[in-house]
């Protein structure tokens, strides 16, 4: 039997929309799906190669549990049994801060989040670590602090606009908007619009650009207040915006009075007509930002983010079509977290807040293993994700792993961090169950796509959601379901959901573990717990929701959310469930002020300090590490560390160190040429390229490399190279600034 089914690719969090041929229970061909409303028929070529994802090899079927030296095989009662007990016992000795949940990372589905969370809270404990965390602890805390909420992602609205400006971005590559390619091509190809990269290299994207700017690495902060100062010296910036939507304006003014523009440009080695033209263009243009990890993982992470927002409000961008606009969304991207709030935890060791929308950053994990405080993280509950290759410094979190009492990894395959798991806990991949993502990319629509599983799993493999279920029933956090609540469970939905709110109504406590019941009830009849929590989102979704739902042409009633549930069922490939109010594009600020607010008290002294005399000393790299490698190269040949079989690259030159040819010729290294990579942190050998497009004194390394696949290590892996404290104070780690040096190898 052949089947062409429609799906979305899970390798990025664009999620294009895929269809694959199934035939006999077996995923055989794959194909762009036109019928997606937001890819429309667009797919890179990772997507293309997605059946190496699905059928890689080593793929785990039952649970296992370390004995001594080697695994063995056991059931999913003993497992679940014994994590429990586990659990239970070491927060009982330690309290509930020696355990920690790092999942909700995965580009592919974001449901898991939902329960992981859930039985962390239930075991007391508030320690999540995320991908988010590692990449956005920065700029989603100041987004937090400037329009209200950590999740309130302001999202570039790249169809309206008349100047897109990529900061740190290689959208050709990276992609992080739909169709990305395609809609850079067409706005460089508009002679009514421009398309304006700052990069310190000439990427892909910068190739195409109308207008590059390649900045010194590492001083994007000093441009962008350089341009600040531009702006309100000159008198260019949007007053009557700044007086009606922004709040702070003239506490901030006064640092960027004086400050000399000219010396800081220079220290940028960027040409001073040049940015002076930008800022012109700035503030008589309708143009928005996209900054990707050049700026939120260089240095001064935080301040970067913080100051490309504050020449964004100067410019009046915020909450304009064609600017940067909060979007509509089915779920935010996690919840807010002010640390300054005292029942926000920080980390022990390292006294760091959750700033990336409740997510504390990797970057820090290690030191709060390894520390000797009495509350040290103890236990570590991993899902969907390989810090052992997704997170700095590798060499340390080895270390710390070592040392903990209890580590449980969920997983497809025997990853390199599950190699160093007390227990193994087999789940199904994205093809083999109901999933999907929450990533906010769309403006004005708000997209969803449920993925459908299309093949079954191997072995006795189950949905992640499903596994901690199981484990929070161990733990005795389900309640006792009412006979009558499950009997509705397989007929009619909505006099489910009516019984439902019948037993919360009078025991208000089972809300905090609706998820959980709801995968015993719903998810029991549907072998999916995760399709059982769609279900649940979308019947007591927010009124934002609701609202965009209704303008979306889902009309307004008590059976709105079931009606959505069933169309998103119903259209495999996606479908728009809502509609932002086009009318109210500042209605998602949620500020005290219900302006933006651009003063950051926290962030004071580092704005009014930045100076280019400092930095011009502070860029001076040692003798015995004289370049910058940046840490993790987009490309067409990486796609994090989920493609681990070498063959879906074809033989390509896919893991490189790459350097400019001056570079080389000073080093005496020839193109192809074995080469040792050494930072403070450890040291790797690779193949050096010569590539004209790198700037002089930098090292690239891609990211998603130095797999174990079948006993053979493909690659680099560009985290031993990357130490846990080379960060910003917020946990990000500046991976696009690393002191290094290059020298011949003989290995």
């Amino acid at each position: 039997m052949k089947e062409w089914r429609k799906t979305g690719c899970i390798l990025c969090a664009q999620n294009c929309g895929l269809e694959i041929l199934v035939e006999d229970g077996r995923m055989t061909k794959v194909r762009p799906d036109k019928d997606n409303p937001r890819s429309k028929g667009y797919a890179c070529r990772k997507g293309m190669k997605i059946l190496h994802y699905q059928y890689q090899k080593g793929r785990l079927t039952s649970p296992l549990k370390r004995m001594g030296e080697k695994y063995e095989a056991i059931s999913w009662d003993q497992a679940t049994t014994e994590i429990a007990a586990r659990m239970r016992d070491l927060v009982d000795t330690h309290g509930p801060r020696c355990l920690a949940y790092m999942g909700a990372s995965s580009q592919g589905g974001h449901f898991e989040a939902a329960f992981g969370l859930t039985l962390l809270r239930s075991l007391g404990s508030q320690y999540m670590y995320s991908s988010a965390g590692q990449e956005f602890s920065g700029a989603w805390w100041v987004y937090g602090r400037m329009l209200g909420k950590q999740y309130n992602i302001a999202i570039p609205d790249e169809h309206e606009t008349e100047m897109l400006v990529g900061w740190g971005w290689n959208g050709m590559r990276s992609h992080q908007m739909p169709e990305a390619p395609r809609v850079l091509t067409k706005i460089a190809g508009n002679p009514a619009k421009l398309l304006v990269i700052i990069d310190p290299r000439r990427s892909e994207t910068a190739r195409l650009a109308n207008l590059h700017l390649p900045l010194r690495p590492g001083t994007d902060a000093l441009l962008m207040k350089a341009m600040i100062a531009i702006i309100l010296q000159r008198g260019w910036e949007k007053t009557e915006y700044l007086e009606k939507y922004v709040e702070g304006m003239p506490t901030i003014r006064t640092w960027f009075a004086g400050f000399d523009v000219e010396a800081a440009i220079a220290v940028c080695q960027l040409e001073y007509d040049q940015v002076v033209e930008l800022c012109r263009l700035m503030t008589t243009r309708r143009w928005c930002m996209h900054p990707d990890l050049g700026i939120y993982m260089g240095r001064h992470s935080t301040l970067n983010s913080y100051l490309l927002n504050i020449l964004g409000a100067v410019c009046g961008i915020f909450g304009v079509r064609g600017g940067n606009l909060i979007p509509g969304m089915v779920m935010p991207l996690g919840f807010h977290a002010d640390e300054r709030d005292p029942k926000t935890w920080r980390t022990i060791a390292t006294n760091i807040p959750p700033a990336a929308a409740g997510s504390f950053p990797p970057a820090v994990v290690p030191e709060e293993i390894s520390s000797d405080h009495p509350q040290r993280l103890r236990a570590l509950y991993i899902s969907g994700c390989n810090p052992l290759r997704s997170y700095p410094d590798t060499t340390a979190y080895e270390k710390a792993f070592e040392k903990l009492d209890l580590l449980v990894v969920c997983d497809i395959v025997m990853s390199e961090t599950a190699r160093y798991a007390h227990y193994i806990l087999p789940c199904r991949n994205p093809y083999e169950s109901w999933d999907g993502t929450f990533f906010p990319w769309t403006y004005p629509g708000v997209y969803f796509q449920m993925r459908q599983p299309l093949v079954d799993a191997p072995g006795d493999c189950r949905e992640a959601s499903q596994i901690f279920t199981d484990l929070a029933d161990k733990l005795g956090f389900i309640p006792d379901i009412p006979q009558e609540v499950r009997a509705a469970a397989p007929g009619n939905r909505l006099l489910f959901g009516a019984k439902l709110m019948e037993w919360a109504a009078k025991e208000p406590a089972i809300r905090s573990k609706m998820p959980f019941i709801l995968a015993r009830t719903l998810g029991a009849e549907w072998n999916s717990a995760n399709k059982a929590a769609l279900w649940g989102l979308l019947m007591t979704g927010p009124k934002s929701l609701r609202e965009n739902a209704a303008r979306a042409g889902f009309k307004p009633g008590l059976d709105q959310g079931d009606r959505l549930f069933q169309a998103v069922i119903d259209t495999p490939q996606g479908l728009w469930v809502g509609a932002a109010d086009t009318d109210k594009p500042m209605a998602g600020i949620s500020t005290p002020s219900g302006k933006i607010e651009v003063y950051i008290p926290e962030l004071e002294a580092a704005a009014k300090a930045l100076n280019a005399v400092q930095e011009e000393a502070d860029l001076r790299l040692p003798a015995e590490f004289p370049l910058a490698l940046q840490a993790g190269r987009h490309m067409k040949y990486n796609a994090n560390t989920l493609m681990r079989d070498p063959a879906w690259n074809n033989g390509a030159r896919a893991c490189t160190v790459a350097m400019h040819p001056d570079d080389m010729t000073a080093l005496n290294l020839r193109d192809g040429q074995r080469v040792r990579v050494t930072t403070a942190a450890g040291s790797e050998v690779g193949e050096v390229e010569l590539d004209d497009d790198v700037r002089r004194g930098t090292v690239l390394i891609p990211h998603g490399f130095g797999l174990n696949y079948e006993g053979e290590v493909y690659g680099i892996n560009v985290n031993r190279l990357t130490g846990s404290s080379h960060r910003d104070p917020l946990g990000t780690p500046i991976h696009r600034f690393v002191p290094c040096r290059v020298e011949a190898s003989s290995d």
